[in-house]
């Protein structure tokens, strides 16, 4: 199939945008069915309200995560994580739990 720039119009600031043919492409192969509704502008500013960066750039969030204080169960180290501990639970410092850590776990 061959596929042809087209010029789509944001849905949130109205401007005109191209959705190329590679950008098409794209699409087509992950499976993708809908055209943008956003220019790139708007959605790497969506992407970062997501994230709750506030603006583009991605990031995940991690920068703003909140973290707890905690005692490591398996060593006695003072660690951070960022989930509030609960009585009765071990919690990990990020060492002993990359060493002790369940099959399909972390990346």
């Amino acid at each position: 199939m061959a596929f042809q720039d087209k010029s789509l119009q944001c849905a949130d600031c109205g401007a005109s945008f191209s959705f190329t043919a590679e950008e098409q492409e794209f699409f087509a192969k992950k499976g993708y069915t809908n055209e943008p509704k956003r220019c790139p502008t708007c959605r790497d500013a969506r992407r970062g309200q997501r994230s709750g960066l506030g603006g583009g750039g991605g990031g995940g969030g991690r920068a703003n995560r909140q973290m707890y204080p905690a005692v490591c169960a398996a060593c006695g180290a003072e660690t951070q994580v960022p989930f509030e501990p609960r009585g009765g639970r071990p919690v990990y410092c990020s060492r002993c739990y990359d060493k002790n850590r369940p099959a399909g776990g972390r990346r």
